[in-house]
């Protein structure tokens, strides 16, 4: 159904559609029509589902029974507002929701009243929050198998822990998906023209951000494609010396200007979707807060963590500098294990690269190496992932910010050591250009190919095995073909949109922000040893762009929403790279000007190292050239801060006029 917005409880748009599926196992009809005394758990479960106003329909599938959920506007506005929610106001505060207050509330893009995130929370809501309200235990049946419901015992929780329910999973909406489809995912005419707002409805915050960051990172990669292509094709004559030193200052210029570009236009997305980045922090900070409470109570004196002001200081820097030295013990046992396990792998490779002589082999050598680190650093992750458990995070985003510094140190050796390795031993430069081209193409191929048949196999085989097993039951007639007929079971038999590390922390987003900060930091460091690179790392972004949005909308289920206001920790590797940039191009011009290899300190070199010097001060001088936010999001803040203080200050001193009237 369309969703549309309205001025009141009244007009806001009826129910959404089918969003939510639950997956239980299929029981045979004789099983379900035999004698017992409990009622059967799923009919219960339907009608619980229904008593709470969500609207249900049931689904016999070929792997499973399913039961798909939709709600109307009214049931998701009570369970807002049972969650306590707090939804943005257009006088910019959040507060909590009323369902008889909606027209104070600010509307989605597409007009509707909840984001797909706030949507997805309160089917969660309604769904697990159902216990039983009866004086008394009720006994409920699942084929063979009776078991006790207790009193005020959650349903859902139950019937997951005795294996009735198998998946809570989201449903795509086939209208929008089809016209994302056609819009967004084979629209080709417009290289990386992306509709936003509609991805942000339809996936929520955290996809539309990284989209949106892809978008715009492929459309800047133009420019230094457009001058690493002239150098290539244009012959300078006697300045040719100069075409190198002024495309890395070029480089260097493009990327910090281009991260603070995207700070502006984050900035710019979350004022448009009517999210307030500034009262996010707050909530992470309440969560912090509210994880440093437990630990005041665990050396008793939750009772009094405000009126002892010293003990609460003194509790609170223990626990901050022991979380400190919990992560410096755990990033030097990364550190380690990349000194004594991966470098020496690294190296071993390099050097067998320079040893072969045919290029075939090379590019041989180089998919078998690709392959088998992907293995390498899978088990770094999942070391990562334990140690992580142990440290002292304030909450989950702290340890998602963990595993990603943790997990790209890791792909960080593996991917640039054997560079570094030709770059500043063998100092050969054509073979470092080699190499770059090997590794981009073989990675990117291999990768793309990883990425996008992996899910169509996993898919395919599931999809044979329930056919199959569907076959061979008793119950179905001989010689009828099997064959999945709605949309839910082939929804459900896709893989899920999950970290190949950590899903447990991240989705699958992690692995997408991986590559791109691979690719960047391999443009960005040796720039000037393969000035073309930009336009092959262009021309990939943009088969890229449409590769993860098929992805999404044909190959993996329907991605669970996740708040995310920026790219977090990404954006502070990115920020890393273009200083380790710096570093390495200046040495790969000491390099190229240096053939002797005397290191001599001559003007030329001289020249590279005062370069170097001030590109680092250009690298932070710039980053405040460029406002981080546009100046109408920043008129609305101020104008949202005015508003909510003369509502706050009109409120008290109608309190105190109350008071005032009650003591007379």
């Amino acid at each position: 159904m369309g969703e549309g917005g309205g001025g009141g409880a009244a007009g806001v748009e009826e129910a959404t559609g089918f969003e939510v599926g639950i997956v239980v196992p299929k029981v045979s009809r004789s099983a379900a029509a035999g004698c017992g005394e409990g009622e059967d758990c799923v009919a219960r479960l339907v009608r619980e589902l229904e008593d709470v106003g969500l609207l249900v329909e049931r689904v016999r599938g070929v792997p499973a029974e399913f039961i798909k959920l939709s709600a109307p506007m009214g049931t998701l506005g009570r369970a807002a507002a049972e969650m306590q929610m707090k939804k943005l106001t257009y006088i910019g505060m959040e507060l909590q929701f009323e369902w008889d207050q909606v027209a104070a509330f600010v509307k989605q893009p597409d007009g509707s009243l909840f984001s797909w995130r706030e949507r997805f929370a309160c089917f969660r809501h309604l769904i697990y929050s159902i216990v039983n309200k009866t004086n008394s235990d009720i006994v409920l049946k699942f084929d063979d198998k009776e078991f006790h419901w207790t009193q005020n015992e959650l349903l859902l929780t139950r019937l997951e822990d005795e294996g009735v329910v198998k998946l809570v999973f989201p449903l795509h909406d086939e209208i929008k998906r089809k016209q994302l489809l056609r819009n967004w995912a084979l629209n080709w005419l417009d290289f990386t023209w992306q509709p936003i707002d509609e991805i942000y409805s339809y996936f929520g915050t955290k996809i539309a951000i990284y989209f949106s960051f892809l978008g715009m990172y492929t459309r800047w990669l133009f420019f230094p494609a457009v001058f690493g292509l002239a150098t290539q094709l244009i012959d300078f004559g006697s300045l040719q010396w100069l075409v190198l030193p002024a495309f890395f200052i070029f480089v260097v210029s493009w990327a910090v200007f281009f991260l603070q570009f995207w700070k502006r236009k984050n900035s710019a997305l979350l004022a448009r979707w009517g999210i307030n980045y500034s009262l996010s922090e707050y909530k992470t900070l309440g969560n912090e807060l509210d994880s440093l409470s437990y630990s005041l109570a665990d050396d008793n004196v939750q009772e009094k963590k405000f009126a002892d002001a010293p003990d609460e200081k003194r509790i609170l820097q223990r626990n901050e500098w022991f979380g400190v030295l919990l992560r410096i013990r755990n990033n030097a046992i990364i550190v380690l294990a990349i000194i004594c396990l991966q470098l020496p792998f690294e190296l071993a490779y390099a050097h067998l690269y320079e040893s072969i002589e045919t290029e075939a082999l090379r590019y041989v050598l180089t998919a078998l190496y690709l392959v088998a680190i992907q293995y390498y650093t899978r088990i770094g992750g999942k070391v990562s992932v334990i140690l992580i458990k142990y440290e002292n995070n304030q909450g989950e985003q702290s340890s998602a910010d963990s595993l990603v510094y943790k997990v790209f140190g890791l792909y960080f050796m593996q991917s640039y050591i054997g560079l570094f390795y030709h770059a500043s031993l063998y100092r050969d430069i054509m073979t470092l250009r080699q190499v770059l081209i090997q590794r981009l193409i073989v990675s990117q191929v291999l990768e793309n190919l990883i990425e996008n048949s992996i899910p169509y196999l996993k898919y395919s085989y599931k999809k044979y095995r329930a056919v199959h097993k569907k076959k061979h039951e008793k119950e179905s007639p001989a010689g009828k073909s099997v064959r999945l007929s709605t949309r839910v079971e082939k929804e459900y038999l896709k893989p899920s949109y999950t970290a190949s590390i950590g899903e447990e922390l991240e989705d699958g987003l992690f692995d997408d922000f991986l590559e791109l900060t691979l690719q960047f930091g391999m443009i960005m460091m040796f720039a000037c040893a393969f000035p073309l690179i930009f336009c092959f790392a262009a021309l990939n972004n943009v088969t890229e762009i449409r590769a993860d949005a098929l992805k999404l909308l044909v190959m993996l289920k329907r991605p669970a929403p996740r708040a995310a206001a920026t790219i977090g920790a990404w954006l502070n590797i990115f920020q890393f790279l273009v200083v380790m940039a710096i570093c390495t191009n200046c040495l790969l011009l000491v390099c190229l000007y240096d053939e002797e290899g005397k290191w001599r300190i001559e003007p030329g070199l001289a020249a590279i190292l005062i370069m170097e010097h001030a590109l680092l001060l250009i690298k932070f001088g710039f980053s405040h050239f460029v406002p981080e936010e546009p100046a109408w999001v920043k008129a609305n803040r101020v104008r949202y801060v005015a508003q909510a203080q003369n509502v706050c200050s009109k409120q008290l001193l109608r309190s105190i006029s109350k008071l005032d009237t009650k003591w007379e």
